[in-house]
C-alpha cells in the first residue's frame, strides 16, 4: 500500500490533473465513490468527520457534505451535481466549497482498470478561474487528497480482508 498521489498544477491554465494507483479492483475503488456510507469515511484531510447531508449518485443527482475537525465547532460545507456516472468507469461532477460561493469547479473522474487486481484514479478539474485555482491548492488541498486516498486505501483494506497491498 501506499502509492503516490500525483498532482499536476499548471502555470497558465485554471486546472490541474491528479493520478494515483490503488492495488484494489475498479469495483471497489468505484463503490467507495458511490456509496455515501463509504464515501463518509475516507473523503477529506485525518483529523475531519464527514457528514452527508444528501447523495444522489446518479446523473443529474445531487450531493452535500459537511466536515467539521474532531477538536473545532468550525465546518466546511461542499456541494454539486452529479453529471455522468457510468459504473466502473467515469464520473463528472460539479464541486463547490460553500466557503467560497460562485466559484465552481467541474471535476472528471476516470476509473482504469489495470489487471491483476489493481486500479488507476485520474482527475482532471476545472476551475472557475486562475484565481479560484490558485486558491483552492493554496488551501492545503493536495495534502488534503493525499490522506483522504491513504484513508481510501486503509478502508478498502478493512473491507476486503486485508487484500491489496
Amino acid at each position: 500500500m501506499g502509492h503516490a498521489l500525483h498532482l499536476t498544477v499548471p502555470d497558465d491554465v485554471p486546472y490541474i490533473d491528479f493520478e494515483r494507483d490503488f492495488d484494489f479492483p475498479v469495483a471497489e475503488v468505484y463503490r467507495a465513490h458511490a456509496d455515501p456510507e463509504l464515501f463518509r469515511q475516507w473523503i477529506g484531510p485525518r483529523g475531519l468527520r464527514t457528514r452527508i447531508d444528501g447523495f444522489e449518485f446518479r446523473a443529474g443527482g445531487a450531493y452535500r457534505f459537511v466536515q467539521r475537525g474532531e477538536d473545532s465547532a468550525e465546518e466546511y460545507a461542499f456541494r454539486g451535481v452529479f453529471h455522468t456516472v457510468r459504473e466502473n468507469e467515469l464520473v463528472v461532477q460539479t464541486f463547490e466549497y460553500e466557503g467560497w460561493p460562485d466559484a465552481v469547479d467541474l471535476e472528471y473522474l476516470r476509473f482504469e482498470d489495470l489487471g491483476e487486481g489493481r486500479c488507476r484514479l485520474r482527475g482532471h478539474t476545472v476551475h472557475a478561474s486562475q484565481e479560484a485555482r490558485d486558491g483552492m491548492v493554496g488551501s492545503g488541498m493536495e495534502k488534503g487528497m493525499a490522506e483522504g486516498y491513504e484513508r481510501l486505501e486503509e478502508l478498502l483494506a478493512g473491507l476486503l480482508g486485508g487484500q491489496g497491498g
